[in-house]
């Protein structure tokens, strides 16, 4: 500070603190924090987005009685704005009479109103009495249960919706505590910001600038498990990260090999005839495939295929636990090329695989799931598997780990015999 009496010389914040200090001791004032929301233009002329709950009647407007809430829109075949510039709600002229006399508002909302408290409504959706019932509140919000995590338990988005969606969301939150609706003051536990995908040349896609990757025809030609892969593969959630076609191209081709290490070449062979000759018998052509001739339902699995599987699960169920997508799925990569050495490949093994692999790629974890089990559910009603808590060279805790669920007190006297 310079030409400030008393202040002279100290830093900014010494220098603030002072002079606060001073201000109380004489009187002057008193200490208080003020708190700035970014300004937010809450008003839209257009026809998507809620109704404002707000009549005008003689220039001076008013809330619309809380007995008529919500105010939804009135059904319209043009959306587009009148003649003369007035927003589209302008066109239902029977909606805008009020039967009090007003004209209601025809502007709307920006969704934002609904997006600042949706995962409220989401507890109890079906609720026409309140917007949430503190019972099912308290019960998802993790407030009634003693160690459970308060708030919505984990929370992905991107970094744009830090400066507008999150603050406001926290803003709506906090007036709803304070009004006592919510159980818990903060409505988010977890956030995590996923990085972008940005274009193969390193920059952010846009069209201006040419470098949008079309996600239809990424599927078109590669699958949608593929192109679900490789954003999962390219690297941490974390990080912004350049798309690279090429690299879809390799996912594809492990997605190949596990194809090709459960299904009978033959049998595939004779599906794709089938498929080809009746396009309308293609889903029912599947029923044709036929289990690798490497594969026994009857082998147990050796100590060294139970240490690759339960490896694999460990990996796999830690970094998906840590959001670790990238490095799961190169866990199941090891899996597959060790697999596919195996003189007999135990079934028993490559079941359990399907279910790791069921989040990644769930389409052909599906199709592969028919025949590894012929009269069996669907994959996400399988049980994940647990990896065995013991050295890869003791085969009969894997098998005890398997036949005895996990807590139960065999289990338990099981794993104590072998410590």
């Amino acid at each position: 500070s310079v030409n400030s009496g008393f202040l002279n010389g100290l830093p900014t914040d010494e220098a603030k603190e002072t002079m606060i200090q001073w201000l109380e001791a004489q009187q002057c004032g008193r200490r208080q924090i003020n708190y700035k929301l970014r300004d937010w233009l809450f008003s839209r002329q257009r026809f998507w987005g809620e109704p404002f709950p707000i009549l005008w009647k003689d220039g001076q407007h008013q809330a619309v009685p809380e007995a008529e809430l919500p105010v939804l829109p009135p059904s319209l075949k043009d959306y587009k704005p009148t003649a003369d510039g007035e927003p589209p709600l302008a066109r239902a002229t029977d909606w805008l009479k009020h039967e009090q006399g007003g004209k209601r508002e025809t502007n709307t909302m920006p969704q934002w109103a609904g997006s600042c408290w949706y995962y409220l409504r989401y507890i109890d959706a079906s609720n026409t009495n309140h917007f949430c019932d503190p019972e099912a509140e308290s019960y998802w919000m993790g407030t009634r249960a003693e160690g459970a995590t308060p708030g919505v338990d984990l929370y992905v988005g991107g970094t744009e919706h830090a400066v507008l969606h999150l603050l406001y969301a926290r803003f709506w939150h906090k007036v709803l505590h304070d009004l006592g609706l919510t159980s818990c003051s903060e409505p988010f536990y977890k956030l995590v910001n996923q990085g972008l995908i940005l274009g193969e040349d390193g920059q952010k896609m846009s069209k201006s600038r040419g470098n949008v990757v079309n996600p239809d025809d990424i599927v078109s030609a590669y699958g949608a498990d593929a192109f679900r892969l490789y954003e999962m593969f390219m690297g941490p959630l974390e990080m912004s990260k350049p798309w690279n076609t090429k690299g879809v191209e390799g996912v594809y081709r492990f997605l190949g090999r596990v194809w090709r290490l459960i299904v009978d070449e033959e049998s595939e062979v004779a599906m794709e005839q089938e498929s080809s000759m009746d396009g309308s018998r293609a889903e029912a052509s599947l029923s044709l495939l036929k289990l690798h001739r490497s594969i026994s339902g009857t082998a147990e699995p050796s100590a060294e295929q139970l240490k690759v599987l339960h490896q694999c699960i460990k990996k796999v169920t830690e970094d998906l636990e840590a959001m670790r997508f990238n490095t799961a799925i190169s866990a199941m990569m090891v899996f597959v090329n060790e697999a596919t050495n195996w003189e007999v490949r135990p079934l028993s093994c490559l079941r359990s695989f399907l279910v790791l692999l069921q989040p990644f790629a769930p389409h052909l974890a599906e199709e592969l799931h028919g025949p590894c089990h012929p009269s069996a559910a669907a994959t996400p009603r399988a049980r994940f598997p647990h990896h065995a808590r013991c050295r890869p060279s003791c085969y009969p805790a894997a098998r005890r780990e398997r036949f005895f669920p996990r807590g139960s007190r065999k289990r338990r006297d099981s794993v104590r015999q072998l410590r």
